[in-house]
């Protein structure tokens, strides 16, 4: 069977780093078009950049082939680059320290794991649509606290 393709824009946002913060997700397929987004009262961008991808991929019914596009070169950087080695030094940086926001890593990585996925940054506030929007649904999330 054939997996479904999805477009999925994310982005976090926050009002202070630490603050208060949002996350937003879009997700497109056949012409289906879902926005998602929530907040949380005292978190971090790389927190909330994280969590957006990650309720996104919760939103997702079946294993599927996803385009991800995200601003955030930390999210970027930690699935292409750094994860790989984080897992195999038990979670822990190249300097030996534990990795930060490591519980919403791991969520993550389990998350992955059904789809293909290709990994797309996208400059933030380029006048990109899917990013405008997504930035836009992390805004209305920290408006929803």
């Amino acid at each position: 069977m054939l997996k479904k393709s999805v477009q999925i824009y994310t982005d976090g946002a926050c009002r202070g780093n630490p603050g208060i913060g949002g996350w937003g997700a879009s997700l497109r397929y056949n012409g289906t078009h879902k926005e998602i987004y929530g907040g949380a009262l005292d978190t971090t961008n790389n927190r909330m950049e994280l969590t957006a991808v990650i309720e996104a991929l919760k939103a997702l019914k079946q294993p599927s082939d996803l385009i991800i596009h995200s601003d955030s070169k930390y999210v970027l950087s930690g699935i292409n680059e750094w994860l790989p080695n984080w897992k195999k030094r038990n979670w822990k940086t190249a300097n030996r320290k534990p990795v930060k926001n490591v519980d919403l890593w791991q969520q993550l990585d389990a998350l992955i794991q059904p789809h293909t996925i290709k990994w797309v940054w996208v400059k933030g506030h380029s006048g990109n649509a899917g990013n405008e929007r997504a930035d836009e649904l992390a805004n209305l999330g920290i408006d929803s606290l």
